[in-house]
């Protein structure tokens, strides 16, 4: 390689300094003049940073609309954005006058220029932004250069609030390899005013709203090098009314309806029937609108959560329907409530849950007679007796004893017919002591279904509230 003097080192840097210094001489005032001005003393230099020494820092200015919010995938964690980019920068010592080259600004092509290398830290994809092949050059030598991007994002997203989830993405612009001793970034327009604008330009009106866009100057280091950058915050808000019409509120339609199956009586309408159908219902419901649903990350979704309880308390009721029906329908098999039982639930709880104790029936049976005394002494038989026909009882005592008088018949079958209406007064008590006893288990089945069923409205209140709250907090 052929050693460069000094010397001539120092020509070629004032010849570059000096093609930057000096104001375009334009012959005419034709498009034509200026073009061959700048091809003369602009056009050939892409290859150098537009400043007048290696040491200068050319100042970029960035400004930025958001045009259309075209979608977040939750499971990629990508924004997809649609932006004006507005980037300007002066060329040093670049001028001309604009009486005697025509024009104030002029369009000349990209290629012809140097382009700052300003790139998204963020982006994730292929470029497929249309490319816009000028830019505009003012006599002040002002590049201004505007462009739409296709932006696709990596955005950390929450969903842990959906569907009343709010987004925070950022958008970091600055150069992809010059330091920020060369190239700095400046913010242009003010955070409030890009707002206001991509409000009005803003053509996408899906499931995001753009709520807010903040910017914030930024300096890097990375290995002890410092970038410059300029960092957009762009706040978006999702459009819950489509998840709350068909997730919300039928879920909660369900539920009502189960809370209110609490009601049906569960000797006359089969309950548990009723809450299954209504279990399987909601199951074919959670996985038709499962497309709705995001995909989990790092935290469950509220609504989630919200599903699951709804689900379990539904499996809740249809368990404790079937207790209450055991009770209430097996009793028979069960023996006598024992004492403390009957007073804990047929007295505290009975008045907890505002059923009132039923009095106890003042009437007494009064025996006018009492009973022969064979017939006490033997009550075995009295009960062997009574389980058979009467017919066939009175034959056999007929066919035991030989025929008596007609007075002596009479006394017989009133004896006989004594000793079997005292055998259906023992068997008749026997049941009003099981039918009691039934009825005490029946009782005590009211009570503890009336005492989970304000059990599952607390909970439910208490569960829905909490969930709605943090639903409103995390928003706020």
């Amino acid at each position: 390689m052929p050693e460069v003097k000094p010397a001539e080192l120092i020509v070629i840097c004032f010849m570059l300094l000096h093609g930057f210094g000096a104001a375009l001489d334009c012959t005419s005032p034709t498009p034509e003049a200026l073009f061959s001005a700048l091809e003369k003393d602009l056009f050939t230099k892409t290859l150098i940073r537009p400043t007048k020494s290696f040491s200068d820092t050319l100042n970029v200015t960035i400004s930025i609309t958001v045009v259309g919010i075209l979608g977040v995938d939750e499971k990629s964690q990508t924004l997809t954005v649609y932006l004006w980019q507005e980037l300007s920068w002066h060329i040093g010592g670049l001028s001309w006058d604009k009486k005697k080259c025509g024009t104030e600004r002029v369009s000349v092509p990209r290629e012809k220029l140097w382009v700052p290398d300003i790139h998204i830290s963020e982006f994730m994809d292929e470029d497929k932004s249309p490319k816009t092949p000028y830019v505009y050059l003012y006599n002040t030598g002002r590049v201004y250069d505007d462009k739409p991007i296709r932006v696709i994002s990596s955005c950390r997203l929450g969903i842990y609030t959906f569907p009343f989830d709010v987004q925070n993405c950022t958008l970091t612009f600055g150069p992809f390899l010059h330091y920020g001793t060369d190239v700095r970034m400046i913010q242009g327009a003010a955070a409030e005013d890009i707002l206001t604008a991509s409000k009005k330009v803003i053509e996408t009106n899906g499931e995001w709203e753009l709520i807010d866009i903040k910017a914030l100057p930024l300096n890097q280091f990375i290995e002890d090098i410092n970038y410059s950058g300029v960092q957009y915050f762009i706040v978006l808000k999702r459009r819950a009314i489509l998840y709350v019409v068909n997730l919300l509120i039928p879920s909660c339609f369900l539920i009502t309806v189960d809370l209110f199956s609490f009601l049906l009586p569960p000797h006359s309408v089969d309950r548990s029937s009723f809450k299954m159908t209504l279990i399987l219902g909601y199951t074919v419901f959670l996985l038709i609108m499962n497309d709705l649903l995001p995909v989990t990350g790092e935290t469950t979704p509220l609504i989630n959560v919200f599903f699951s309880i709804s689900l379990a308390l539904m499996v809740a009721s249809l368990l404790e329907t079937v207790f209450i029906t055991n009770i209430q329908f097996s009793s028979s098999q069960y023996s006598a409530v024992p004492q403390w039982l009957s007073i804990l639930v047929l007295r505290y709880l009975a008045f907890l849950v505002c059923i009132p104790p039923k009095k106890k029936s003042n009437r007494i049976t009064v025996s006018l007679k009492q009973p022969p005394p064979e017939s006490v002494t033997d009550l075995s038989n009295i009960t062997n007796i009574s389980q058979r026909p009467f017919r066939t009882v009175s034959s056999e005592i007929l066919s035991v004893k030989p025929a008596p008088e007609p007075q002596d018949r009479v006394l017989d079958e009133l004896k006989s017919l004594n000793r079997d209406l005292t055998a259906i007064r023992l068997q008749v008590d026997k049941h009003f002591q099981e039918s009691s006893s039934s009825h005490e288990w029946y009782m005590i089945g009211i009570v503890i279904d009336r005492l989970l069923f304000a059990i599952y409205i607390g909970f439910i209140l208490v569960s829905f509230i909490t969930i709605i709250t943090i639903w409103i907090v995390n928003n706020t």
